[in-house]
């Protein structure tokens, strides 16, 4: 028998001779909360400022044009996205496009100088975003090796706390949650950046175009 079969041998025997759970645990959450836009985004930018992480604002004809602005910015040649991405939103890059897949062994996506990425939801309480997979956002791997980060969130996706913006997630998609740049503090407290992820976070904060 393995180590894994032995371990869960013995949760399964742990939870036969646990008693039963005499009461639910209260889920009395608090939620259905909403802030004007102009409202919502200040906090939200307050809260991705205070995380060290660079915040464009456009409007829903220039997206482009501000993605184009950062990626010249960070000085990036080769920046990779996922397949699903809006190719409009890169129509003024010059560099070499990578178009990711999981045929792409995670130690190329070093060699990137920037991801492009959508965003599902937007927590605006706590300054955190949310994806979820989805052909817009790519695998974990994508964002999570490139040095530089440039997440494009719709002022319509910015909700007020966490109830709210975990009610418009898909349980079962793989959800990774971005509040900042990747930081951490090493054993004098000294902060340390990149050691989980992107160093540098740029988020493009953009109205959608009315229908």
């Amino acid at each position: 028998m393995s180590a894994r079969e032995t371990i869960l041998s013995r949760i399964r025997d742990a939870q036969t001779l646990a008693p039963p759970v005499a009461q639910q645990v209260p889920r009395g959450y608090r939620t259905g909360r909403t802030l004007p836009d102009a409202e919502r985004v200040e906090l939200l930018v307050d809260r991705l400022v205070d995380y060290k992480a660079h915040v464009h604002r456009c409007d829903a004809a220039t997206p482009a044009e501000t993605i184009t602005r950062v990626l010249g910015e960070v000085g990036a040649r080769r920046v990779g996205v996922p397949g699903g991405l809006d190719e409009a939103w890169l129509t003024g890059f010059v560099g070499d496009v990578v178009v990711d897949s999981a045929d792409v062994p995670a130690p190329e996506l070093a060699e990137l100088d920037a991801v492009v990425t959508a965003s599902t939801v937007t927590c605006a309480e706590t300054g955190t975003i949310f994806l979820d997979g989805s052909p817009d956002q790519g695998r974990r791997a994508l964002t999570l090796v490139p040095d530089v980060h440039v997440v494009v969130v719709a002022v319509d996706s910015v909700e007020v706390g966490v109830p709210e913006s975990l009610a418009r997630l898909v349980p079962e998609r793989p959800i990774t949650l971005i509040s900042g740049p990747s930081a951490t503090s090493d054993i004098e407290l000294e902060r340390v950046e990149g050691v989980h992820g992107p160093r540098n976070l740029h988020v493009v904060l953009h109205d959608r175009p009315r229908l």
